[in-house]
């Protein structure tokens, strides 16, 4: 039989058995003893949220091939400001640095505002060391980000495109499989196919 556990990813570990710098997800399941475990999908390093970690490789296929076009949401904090204008760019494809073609389209909805010396102290300390130079009133935009695609770093890339840079990115749903909001960083609980 099968097994599939929901993670909450923290910030800081890599998706990945094993990593000479970083620990990675599967250092939090050594307790189950499941050397057929591994994550579904990818979230890199600076990246949190809903993480599938299964024995399952056929459904870890399905839930990351390409053509299924899973819907991921993202919610993000952004240094700069996000206009009409760069949403609707976001929503309708950007050719990212290097690309051939433009990204599928996304959804974003904005949550809302403030500056970085609101927000700094809530942020990673590694986040927090990066950001230290910026101007404590430089803008932040807050919102959510649906996407199709699993290109390396896409968010992060797509904003950079609309001159903004994502500070924090954590995935809260795949497709109508929403992460359980009472997992902190680093827990994870056993899940099952509906």
């Amino acid at each position: 039989m099968y097994r599939y556990y929901m993670f909450n990813k923290p910030y800081g570990c890599v998706c990945a058995r094993r990593d000479d710098r970083y620990p990675t997800v599967m250092d939090y399941f050594t307790e189950l003893n499941n050397p057929n475990l591994s994550p579904v999908g990818r979230l890199d390093r600076a990246t949190e949220g809903l993480l599938f970690i299964t024995d399952d490789g056929i459904w870890n296929q399905d839930m990351t091939h390409p053509d299924r076009k899973k819907e991921k949401t993202y919610e993000f904090a952004a240094m700069g400001v996000l206009t009409d204008e760069d949403i609707q760019q976001l929503e309708t494809g950007i050719l990212l640095k290097g690309a051939h073609s433009l990204t599928a389209p996304a959804k974003v909805f904005l949550t809302g505002t403030a500056l970085l010396s609101d927000i700094l102290p809530s942020l990673h300390p590694e986040i927090q060391e990066k950001s230290r130079h910026n101007r404590p009133d430089h803008p932040v935009v807050f919102g959510q980000i649906t996407v199709t695609e699993g290109k390396k770093h896409q968010i992060r890339r797509m904003m950079k495109a609309v001159r903004c840079c994502v500070i924090s990115l954590k995935r809260i749903s795949i497709d109508s499989i929403k992460l359980d909001e009472s997992l902190k960083p680093g827990e994870w609980k056993e899940w099952f196919l509906n």
